[in-house]
């Protein structure tokens, strides 16, 4: 291998000005804290509650142990395919306000590092699941990992401004896969759970898209609002979340949720459409930034409380407490 060649095998690539790939910072002595970042915890904190609910809410019963297999085995898998989207995405991260912080860019890891990490950890999280649980979870598993690495962050994100309403399917699955750890099955119910997290990832991801429109300009991402403008994206959002929230009436309407789950669901929806209309109403100035800041992180919130009555209901019932 020539100098050369070696020298880029261990330093992660970015872009200059012209858009050129170029070598980052020479790799240094990553800690544990830098192969957590891989694992993009935020995202798998989010991962992890949407798979418990999916476990509490499921008919029949899972052993205690099992259950907390089941989810250390969706929690490395997330974190897995965190690591391999950071492998791929490297260039592009380094060029971005928002992950120019990772640690490949930071040039603590090498991308063929957090490559052989990544794939280790998805080998042996779907294995554990499939062993352990049961092998109906561990391919759920393996396709949630597959569908975010190979459909979207491979195929999609470069190239369709589509790539968040398809590729935000990999962000459905985990509680259909919490649902077939005590199950072993999907049906309709699962699908339920799946359909509102797919609905909610377009309006949640285009909010920041539209405040953080110029860095993805720069690394050259197709989001909605380089490719069809701002005022397009602000239809699609409110749109969207008119659908998301008659979305989440489908686990009252299937029978899987009650009344205080359905209440709560109204009302949430109710504040989500008033922030897209903000959105699509203020389109220009500061105030546009801030109205898209302002629904983005309304909309975690969102799915968190929504997945909360669910659990809490659940949760309750089983100590014999209607809600």
């Amino acid at each position: 291998m020539s100098d050369v060649s070696a020298e880029l095998s261990v330093r992660p690539l970015s872009r200059d000005g012209d858009g050129s790939a170029q070598p980052g910072p020479a790799v240094a002595g990553a800690d544990v804290a830098d192969y957590f970042a891989l694992l993009k915890p935020r995202v798998m904190s989010l991962v992890l509650f949407t798979a418990l609910v999916g476990l509490v809410v499921a008919p029949g019963t899972i052993h205690p142990w099992l259950a907390m297999v089941a989810l250390l085995c969706i929690a490395v898998g997330a974190g897995a395919s965190g690591a391999l989207n950071m492998w791929f995405d490297a260039d592009i991260d380094a060029v971005m306000q928002r992950t120019a912080s990772r640690p490949i860019p930071r040039g603590e890891i090498a991308p063929g590092e957090a490559l052989g990490f990544g794939l280790t950890l998805s080998v042996g999280a779907v294995a554990a699941m499939g062993v352990l649980v049961n092998w109906t979870a561990a391919g759920l598993l393996a396709g949630t990992i597959a569908f975010y690495v190979l459909v979207y962050t491979i195929w999609l994100k470069r190239r369709t401004p589509q790539n968040i309403v398809i590729g935000g399917a990999a962000g459905a699955f985990p509680p259909m896969v919490g649902w077939a750890a005590v199950t072993g099955t999907v049906d309709l119910d699962s699908l339920a759970l799946f359909a509102i997290i797919f609905m909610w990832t377009p309006p949640h991801f285009w909010a920041l898209a539209l405040y953080r429109s110029e860095d993805y300009r720069r690394a050259g991402v197709p989001m909605m609002p380089v490719v069809a403008g701002g005022d397009e994206t602000r239809r699609q959002i409110l749109i969207y979340s008119v659908l998301l929230v008659a979305t989440t009436m489908l686990p009252y309407v299937l029978g899987f949720a009650g009344v205080a789950y359905l209440a709560v669901a109204i009302a949430l929806g109710a504040l989500f459409i008033v922030a897209a209309w903000r959105v699509y109403r203020i389109r220009t100035g500061r105030q546009a930034d801030r109205a898209a800041k302002q629904m983005f992180g309304y909309s975690v919130l969102y799915l968190f409380m929504l997945f909360v009555m669910l659990l809490a209901e659940h949760s309750l019932s089983w100590t014999g407490i209607a809600l």
